[in-house]
């Protein structure tokens, strides 16, 4: 094991490797019902809606696992990196907006047409599917690595520190810490309307448990405490269940139905010959230009995605090459891309790697066997799916906040004299957390970059393939809302 994984030459050990692989499973578990949630829209599974909603939540689930598992075991097993896979936030409300919700709103104030939500359903699995071919194409080939590596030096420094902005940014807001705001769009959470609520200080005991763990992990790691955000973890769910006076239970009883639902409407989809004419010539999709500017936006943010993840995580734990690339990432971006054709075959959107794997990575997480102890946890869930649920979201989001802490630092490393990096790089760190989407950031920033460089008499040959990356961004802007 230690030879395959190369644990001591990575300057981990198995127990450090077992300890980051369920942190990040902890970090990212969340994703088991999300993702569905996403697809489906959770407002349609109200005891009252069609039931065909939550056939395609079931169907989606059991994907959504399977699809984590394969792309979990390949960073394991073929890439040898500390990365988990699953299906990608955003990119799962897009799928719901682009290929379910036209097939709804067609239905008008009439009832839901069961069978037409799952020809759209099917037919947003075949695009999945093609874009997934077109990232498979570029990861064996190596363009997407030479796309990764063709970034500008601002871009790569910066895109870590971004990263880390938008995953704290995701753990403040899963916990109620931020909260929206109509006048100022947020604020801090508000402690005193809850104090003088009906309800009580309950009301934000998320957030104050949340920002308890943070504290504790940093406590911890000034004494250099091993495992410091598992035992933050674990703390802070005995505590919510404490403090909240709820129990954790299993219900166990939809399981049968829930793997049923897959093997009829799931993984039988992107095979029907109705799914591939409704995707490129569906009058919901809008044609063969909308199809094709689809496949575009899904490579586009799978691919910064994956890029911008790698980076930021490799950075982290210290896993660049001389030339600052993450290794092995012609491995990593294959296994994104098999990744993302299995999940389609399966029945849910596109599959990316995880920047909650920043947080393993924190606990020490260097090897594959990382991951490898990750995808064991996922099946876990497909048998046993409240599993993923016992872990409160208080619990996890200290350690998406730390992480943010820990990549910030590589912002540092920028020039901030120069305006030709200096305004990409700050674009790029702004604007992941600020539009939501690492691809947007990288994007941005990528633009800026080209314009800058061209206005100021910077530009060089070696910035042909930033501006190619610049100019597919401002097709996705114009033609895309996302």
């Amino acid at each position: 094991m230690d030879k395959f994984f190369k644990i001591s030459e990575r300057g981990s050990n198995v127990r450090t490797e077992i300890i980051a692989g369920l942190t990040t499973f902890f970090a990212m578990a969340y994703i088991v019902v999300t993702n569905p949630n996403q697809i489906v829209s959770f407002n349609h599974l109200a005891p009252d809606a069609d039931p065909v909603f939550q056939q395609i939540w079931n169907a989606v689930y059991v994907a959504s696992i399977l699809a984590a598992v394969i792309g979990t075991l390949l960073m394991a097993l073929y890439a040898k990196m500390p990365f988990a896979q699953a299906c990608g936030m955003g990119l799962n409300s897009f799928f719901f907006v682009s290929f379910i919700l036209p097939e709804i709103i067609a239905c008008g104030d009439g009832p839901i047409v069961g069978d037409n939500i799952i020809k759209g359903y099917h037919a947003g699995l075949v695009i999945i599917l093609v874009s997934g071919i077109v990232f498979m194409i570029f990861s064996l080939t190596g363009l997407r690595a030479k796309v990764a590596k063709a970034l500008p030096d601002c871009l790569k420094k910066a895109i870590p520190a971004g990263i880390g902005l938008f995953i704290a940014f995701i753990g403040f807001q899963n916990v109620g810490i931020i909260q929206a705001n109509q006048y100022t769009l947020v604020q801090f959470v508000d402690i005193h309307g809850a104090i003088t609520s009906e309800e009580g200080i309950i009301t934000v005991l998320p957030a104050l448990l949340a920002l308890l763990g943070l504290l504790v992990i940093a406590i911890l790691e000034k004494f250099k405490v091993k495992g410091s955000v598992l035992i933050s973890i674990a703390g802070v769910t005995v505590l919510y269940y404490i403090l909240s006076g709820t129990t954790p239970s299993f219900d166990m009883s939809q399981v049968g139905q829930t793997f049923s639902d897959f093997g009829k409407i799931g993984i039988t989809g992107v095979f029907s010959g109705d799914a591939w004419a409704r995707a490129f010539t569906g009058e919901e999709i809008g044609g063969i230009f909308s199809a094709i500017m689809l496949v575009v936006t899904f490579c586009l943010v799978d691919m910064f995605d994956t890029i911008g993840t790698l980076y930021g995580t490799a950075a982290q734990a210290d896993m660049l090459d001389k030339n600052g690339d993450p290794i092995n990432v012609n491995q990593c971006m294959t296994s994104d891309s098999i990744a993302t054709v299995a999940g389609a075959v399966c029945g849910t959107s596109t599959c990316t790697t995880y920047v909650e794997s920043a947080a393993g990575v924190a606990a020490g997480g260097r090897t594959g066997l990382t991951s490898l102890v990750v995808a064991i946890c996922f099946v876990i869930c497909l048998f046993l799916s409240p599993f993923a649920s016992l872990v409160p979201a208080c619990a996890t989001a200290p350690a998406l906040i730390y992480v943010g802490v820990l990549m910030l630092k590589g912002f540092a490393k920028v020039d901030m004299h120069d305006i030709t990096s200096a305004v990409p790089a700050f674009l790029a760190l702004v604007m992941m957390p600020l539009t939501y989407s690492i691809s947007n950031g990288i994007g941005i920033g990528a633009i800026a970059y080209v314009i800058i460089t061209l206005c100021t008499g910077k530009y060089q040959k070696k910035d042909i393939p930033i501006t190619i990356i610049a100019a597919l961004f401002v097709i996705k802007f114009i033609f895309v809302t996302m």
